[in-house]
């Protein structure tokens, strides 16, 4: 994201003007266009490729002929000086968690202390309500059809991660097949879909999938079993072990390698 904080003379852009781009090449907001955003944009593009830097703050003078410690000169009949804050913002997870139970309500604990949002839907009432689940910032208790039936491939882009922690495993499985016939290729983008459950009951789902007509290829992008291998057992376990796993997505990161902050 790039923002103006402070302009002087004839500037297209005013303080607190922004523009953002993704790492996908979609941009929101304008700081004025022409050279100035270009140039900025460009430099934006740069800072995805290496999230680690940080951000930089730059000036610019829309004046070819302009000079100054510190000052980037544009090929522009404005005249005016811009000054201009750049930064990679990692946007916060929103996580659906697909049943409301014990191994749900352990993970929302550590969502709430990371400000990450979540959302519930479970077919039960009692485990999908405001006075069980008060942060969530949606809530859905209606049958699995009924849910997928409100939902297409884009609408599902909301959500950073769809976790399957039912108490059922044949809803789970409804669930599951429904979801990768909406979201078809684009499941290896987002949402990324994590189900809870071993490795012998994910091998006998993905040949019922298989029958369904579900690709081998789509299958393989969902994760199952979720978690870090740490040996949990406990509800409260296996919430570290799945949110250790999504920070170690976010951030880009093997967990089996060292931590070079601990050598």
């Amino acid at each position: 994201m790039a923002t103006v904080i402070s302009a002087t003379g004839s500037v297209p852009g005013k303080p607190g003007a922004r523009i953002a781009t993704t790492d996908k090449g979609e941009t929101f907001g304008t700081i004025g266009g022409a050279g100035l955003e270009f140039k900025v944009l460009k430099k934006l593009s740069k800072l995805l490729e290496d999230e680690d830097s940080g951000g930089i703050v730059e000036t610019f003078a829309l004046n070819k002929g302009a000079k100054g410690y510190e000052i980037v000169a544009l090929d522009s009949l404005c005249g005016g000086k811009v000054t201009i804050s750049m930064e990679v913002v990692s946007p916060m997870p929103n996580i659906l968690l697909f049943g409301g139970g014990h191994v749900a309500k352990a993970i929302i604990s550590i969502i709430e202390q990371l400000g990450w949002n979540y959302a519930i839907h479970d077919t039960r009432e009692e485990y999908s309500n405001k006075t069980a689940f008060p942060s969530a910032i949606e809530l859905h208790c209606n049958t699995v059809s009924e849910f997928l039936e409100n939902e297409t491939k884009s609408k599902l882009q909301r959500f950073s991660n769809i976790l399957l922690l039912g108490h059922d495993w044949k809803e789970d499985e409804d669930r599951l097949i429904g979801l990768l016939n909406i979201l078809g290729d684009s499941i290896k983008l987002r949402p990324k879909i994590g189900v809870i459950g071993s490795k012998s009951k994910w091998l006998s789902f993905q040949k019922v999938a298989i029958k369904q007509g579900i690709e081998q290829n789509h299958l393989d992008f969902v994760i199952c079993p979720i978690g870090l291998n740490i040996g949990a057992q406990s509800p409260e376990e296996i919430a570290i072990a799945v949110c250790g796993e999504i920070i170690a997505d976010i951030k880009k990161q093997d967990p089996s390698e060292p931590n070079w902050r601990l050598k």
